[in-house]
């Protein structure tokens, strides 16, 4: 008859939360979690910055951009902040299990301030984290200089709670994309949400924000600017445009 040969099982190793394959071997530009990994280590591949700022998908600077109208002021910047903790709260019942993670950098002091008020409102102090997504762009192998890599820190356990993403501007999606793999690294929560400043639309990747501070209907060669008192020295949205 036919030799027949035994093929060898995979061992499934249980624990008490799930059944793991064992470590899968991640993409080259993300060898370990970055929480596992020194801040300051360098990396094989070159990079461009993650530091948000006026930096656009392009990779042009706040130098190559022209700013043409200041479309929200501060009053309206920390309206906008409220709206989205008073959102926050009733999307999920409180705000009890949330974890909120702030994308470097505006998205940070965004974090922290969306903090402030739903401490305001529930009495309840919030964990704020933040996220740098150097190491997880789908872009790192692209010319650029080698990558500036800022501090990563979620401040608590994140498995079974509510983490919710904020971030300055929604454009393509890939900044969130990034995001979300690196929150995953650190556990798994019961649900990843998105708060946002500004959705410029142009979405390359099916990424929607579950908050909105302002929709803002833009051009491919305009570019959204929004300023907080903690980095810019006030509170405001422009919109400018690239300049050729």
């Amino acid at each position: 008859g036919l030799a027949t040969t035994a093929m060898p099982q995979q061992t499934l190793k249980t624990s008490s939360a799930r059944l793991e394959r064992g470590p899968p071997q991640p993409p080259p530009h993300r060898r370990q979690p970055r929480h596992q990994r020194a801040t300051n280590t360098p990396h094989p591949f070159p990079g461009r910055r993650s530091e948000r700022g006026f930096f656009v998908t392009t990779g042009e600077s706040v130098d190559h951009v022209r700013e043409k109208a200041e479309i929200v002021d501060g009053d309206g910047v920390r309206r906008a902040i409220t709206r989205l903790a008073h959102e926050i709260i009733e999307k999920n019942g409180g705000a009890q299990e949330v974890v909120l993670a702030g994308i470097r950098r505006r998205g940070v002091p965004l974090a922290h301030r969306v903090a402030a008020k739903i401490k305001e409102f529930e009495g309840h102090d919030v964990p704020v984290g933040a996220l740098d997504i150097t190491l997880y762009r789908d872009d790192l192998q692209t010319v650029g200089p080698q990558p500036v890599v800022g501090q990563t820190n979620i401040p608590v356990p994140i498995d079974g709670k509510v983490v919710v993403l904020v971030d300055d501007v929604l454009f393509t999606g890939r900044t969130v994309r990034a995001a979300l793999d690196e929150v995953i690294d650190f556990g798994r929560p019961r649900a990843i949400q998105l708060a946002v400043m500004v959705d410029r639309g142009h979405r390359e990747i099916p990424i929607r924000a579950d908050f909105v501070g302002k929709n803002v209907p833009t051009s491919r060669r305009e570019v959204i600017m929004v300023k907080v008192q903690e980095i810019d020295g006030h509170d405001a949205v422009a919109i400018g445009e690239l300049l050729t």
